[in-house]
């Protein structure tokens, strides 16, 4: 995996083979960053990432400039692979070592973006708890957005506050909207 833009552009990161994760893809973490460099300001952006894994998602942001970077992810390496590379880099991201579900019903963190990266095999009924619980938490700021990165085989369009997805290879971001 590597850092696609901002002052780490083109950095290469290994993560441990042990590692219970699905990183993006470099096409689709490029894609979707580019959905979001049209209305985000990253240097005023705060984000939530759940599901963080590698924290793939999370460098990215700190490497556009985002300071105000939250990732949550049950797995303790992941947590310490997160936290290595983000003091390595200079990057400042607070991780948290929770189940998603119990962090989102107690947290008080309010984003800009949040975006989940849950596993792949999650039903739909796992998916819709995670918009269930953002929006009844009011976890997002004013015109923020939820962005949930699923399979292409996963339908999400039916949940409720859902605006539009965008499918690149196998993966599938859907996005969520007050």
């Amino acid at each position: 995996m590597r850092i696609i833009s901002g002052t780490h552009k083109g950095k290469r990161l290994i993560a441990p083979k042990k590692l219970p994760v699905r990183p993006t893809t470099d096409m689709a973490k490029e894609a979707l960053f580019n959905i979001l460099n049209n209305n985000y300001y990253f240097e005023d952006t705060t984000f939530l990432d759940l599901f963080a894994g590698t924290g793939n998602i999370s460098f990215e942001f700190a490497s556009r400039g985002s300071t105000d970077i939250v990732a949550v992810d049950a797995d303790y390496g992941c947590i310490k692979y997160i936290e290595k590379i983000s003091k390595e880099l200079d990057f400042g991201i607070s991780t948290v070592k929770s189940d998603v579900f119990q962090f989102l019903g107690k947290t008080f963190f309010k984003a800009d973006i949040i975006f989940a990266d849950p596993p792949y095999d999650f039903t739909v009924e796992e998916f819709a708890k995670i918009p269930e619980l953002v929006f009844k938490n009011e976890l997002l700021n004013k015109n923020g957005v939820l962005i949930i990165e699923h399979s292409k085989h996963t339908d999400l369009s039916q949940l409720d506050r859902f605006t539009n997805e965008r499918r690149y290879g196998g993966s599938t971001f859907s996005f969520f909207e007050q």
